[in-house]
């Protein structure tokens, strides 16, 4: 019989103090600074600003900027610890806090130092401002080779015509990272990225879209005509674009599914608390294996897609480029989120479709995470694509 020796694998599932204080943190935060105006941000569709710079100021916003650029340079991993707990409070709130992490993702990516030195460092970081990711037309959404943004080279500058639909953070922006199209016959080949500063003239914001859910999370369109930026404020080189912006993917879907595990742990929890509560036939309706199993299978999912999460992040920060994985956290993530919000409303009854309980706003929220950042379909091209390359 060989002895088995007891050795340290490398794989662990727990948290380190530092990862627990910080996850702590963020908890704190969100009690007392996000779940409190929930329901009144949502009603009225406020942008939470305020939230904003209270957790610039505790270091919970711009994380993953690097230190030598003023910021605390957090890991992939750090960032979805503080997104699901900020999402278990509301994940409007907690996307409008969270969107300059994408935004200066293909700066942090792609950027050469003087960008990041002044958009990260001195406009993001000293200033406090916000950054919008601006990728999505109304005719190109799933299908990111179809932009029709033009960027025409003039000199030393380029000039910018077209929109974007759907942009996070739009109305409060004050600069954008923008993908359009330098070579239109090139296909993905003919797609870069640039800098524009909401100040430049030929640069228009729409009116914010009326949402059906994430109501605090600001969305509107935006408008290029003649936008004339310096050649300096292209993101790398010139038909680059494609790549980052599949790149920027890799690095955000992790803290999209995150959030979706928030509003998971949300649904769970308060959905045991009710089922406690609430009886049926003389029993608390827990007890009843119609419910009972309902909310096991949300702690079974949430688990589940928390791991998966983890995974992603974990490889993004390993430096491990395989897409996915990022795919399979997001879509399970999205789906499990979807149906937790549902069976949480199914558990409540009568009481679940009403405003004055949580879980119906859970419902209008969680929707969007199987459509932005790539929907749920799309994941499963990208894991089907991998699987038989």
């Amino acid at each position: 019989m060989v002895d088995m020796v007891k050795t340290h694998t490398g794989v662990s599932f727990g948290l380190t103090e530092e990862q627990k204080m910080l996850q702590k943190m963020a908890r704190d935060f969100t009690t007392a600074e996000i779940i409190p105006v929930a329901a009144d941000f949502d009603e009225h569709a406020t942008f939470p600003e305020d939230i904003f710079h209270k957790a610039r100021e505790l270091g919970i916003v711009n994380m993953n900027i690097p230190a030598e650029y003023g910021g605390v340079g957090a890991s992939p991993f750090e960032e979805v610890i503080v997104a699901e707990e900020m999402a278990y409070g509301c994940t409007g709130i907690s996307t409008s806090v969270s969107t300059n992490a994408l935004g200066d993702l293909p700066i942090i990516l792609a950027g050469n130092e003087k960008q990041k030195a002044y958009w990260l460092g001195e406009r993001l970081v000293d200033k406090g401002e916000f950054v919008s990711y601006c990728v999505t037309e109304a005719g190109a959404g799933s299908n990111v080779v179809g932009i029709q943004t033009r960027a025409e080279k003039k000199g030393g500058s380029y000039l910018i015509n077209g929109s974007k639909i759907f942009i996070t953070n739009a109305s409060h922006a004050h600069f954008f990272t923008v993908f359009a199209k330098t070579n239109p016959d090139a296909g993905h080949r003919g797609m870069t990225a640039f800098i524009i500063d909401r100040n430049s003239p030929g640069v228009k914001v729409g009116k914010k879209f009326d949402k059906m859910g994430q109501r605090a999370s600001d969305t509107a369109e935006i408008v290029f005509e003649n936008v004339e930026i310096p050649e300096e404020n292209r993101i790398g080189e010139e038909g680059q674009g494609f790549y980052l912006a599949m790149k920027v993917f890799d690095y955000s879907r992790p803290g999209v599914a995150a959030a979706a595990v928030g509003l998971q742990r949300r649904a769970l929890e308060e959905s045991v608390k009710y089922a406690k509560q609430r009886e049926a036939f003389g029993t608390p309706i827990y007890q009843h294996q119609a419910i009972g199993h309902k909310i096991a299978d949300m702690a079974i999912n949430y688990e589940a897609s928390r791991l998966l999460t983890w995974q992603a992040a974990w490889q993004v920060e390993m430096g491990i480029v395989n897409s996915k994985v990022p795919a399979y956290a997001k879509a399970f993530a999205a789906d499990m989120a979807t149906k937790a919000a549902i069976d949480a409303v199914q558990v409540f009854g009568g009481y679940g479709f009403m405003k004055e309980y949580p879980v119906e706003k859970l419902l209008r929220d969680v929707k969007i995470f199987q459509i932005y950042e790539g929907t749920s379909e799309i994941q499963r091209n990208i894991i089907v694509r991998e699987l038989f390359k």
